[in-house]
This record gives C-alpha cells, sequence and structure tokens, in this order.
C-alpha cells in the first residue's frame, strides 16, 4: 500500500544549493514575483468558513497561512537589505507560531495580507532583478541557521511561496473546492 503524502510538504522539503547561476537565480526571483498572484489565485472564491479550515491536522488555517507569507516575507525582505548594507549582519528571527496566533492572524481580512504581499513582492524583486550576480554570495547570520547567503536566501524564498500556496490549492483537492 502506498503511503499516504506529506501535507506538510505538498512541493517536497527545502533543499538548496551552494551555488546558483544567474539562470537559475533569474528562476528563484521569477517564483518569487509570481507568489502574490499564484497566492490570490488559490484562495479565490473561498468562504469565511473555508479560510478557518486548517490544511492539515495541527496546522495554520487558510487564513493564518495568507497572513503568514507577508510576515515571513517581510523579514525576508530586510534580510536581503541587511546583507546588501552591512558586514556579515546577525539577523532576528522571529517566532512564526507565535505570530500566526496573534489575533490579526488569526481575523484580519485576507485582502490585508493579499495587498500587502503584492506591494512587498514589487519591491523585493525590483531590488533582487538590480543586483549582479555575485552580490547573492554576501552573507547574514541567522542565530539558528548559522551564516548563510543571498544565493541561499533567494532559492528559500521561491520555494517558501510555492510551499504555501501549495498547502491551499492540495486542501482544495482534498476538500473538493
Amino acid at each position: 500500500m502506498p503511503s499516504s503524502p506529506d501535507l506538510r510538504y505538498p512541493v517536497g522539503t527545502f533543499a538548496s544549493k551552494p551555488t546558483l547561476t544567474p539562470a537559475v537565480q533569474e528562476e528563484c526571483i521569477r517564483q518569487i514575483a509570481q507568489a502574490p498572484a499564484r497566492l490570490r489565485e488559490a484562495v479565490e472564491g473561498l468562504s469565511e468558513k473555508q479560510l478557518e479550515t486548517p490544511y492539515r491536522e495541527g496546522g495554520w488555517t487558510v487564513r493564518q497561512v495568507v497572513h503568514h507569507l507577508p510576515d515571513s516575507h517581510m523579514n525576508a525582505f530586510i534580510r536581503l537589505r541587511l546583507a546588501l548594507t552591512e558586514d556579515v549582519p546577525t539577523i532576528k528571527p522571529y517566532d512564526q507560531d507565535g505570530w500566526s496566533a496573534l489575533i490579526d492572524s488569526r481575523t484580519a481580512p485576507i485582502e490585508v495580507s493579499l495587498t500587502l504581499l503584492e506591494s512587498l513582492h514589487k519591491r523585493w524583486v525590483m531590488l533582487m532583478e538590480s543586483m549582479k550576480p555575485e552580490e547573492f554570495s554576501k552573507k547574514f547570520k541567522h542565530p539558528e541557521s548559522g551564516l548563510v547567503d543571498l544565493n541561499w536566501l533567494l532559492q528559500m524564498y521561491g520555494w517558501h511561496g510555492r510551499h504555501h500556496v501549495g498547502h491551499i490549492t492540495e486542501l482544495r483537492k482534498r476538500m473538493k473546492w
């Protein structure tokens, strides 16, 4: 009997390459650029009740997933800017589960975060498209992950948007929404 899919990782687990070609960097930037539209499409037409449905048992609700994306991506945008303007800055991690439990993440209309993500990604993509390929080797120190470069961040957030959109689209398939 085949094993059931791991609902935590609808697009697979994150894996990064230590170096990237300019073409792969461009592909990651394209994935980041597309994330807001893909998220908007994934939640289109969902009812309030559907937005309150966890994407898996013990997981966040669809609403929390939508609000999580700009929370996480704002942190990534700031980390990119810090790495570009400081010499190996140490960044501050945040408690994503704590943030998702806050009242705004649990109750705010999703349009607030859909619009925020769209605006954020316009700035983020503009900045990344202006970068020289070698600038992606700039580093920052993450207290939990250690020393990482902007190639890692680029890959992580290319994956991250697809990962969470996958949570919603796979839930919709399972629920036949």
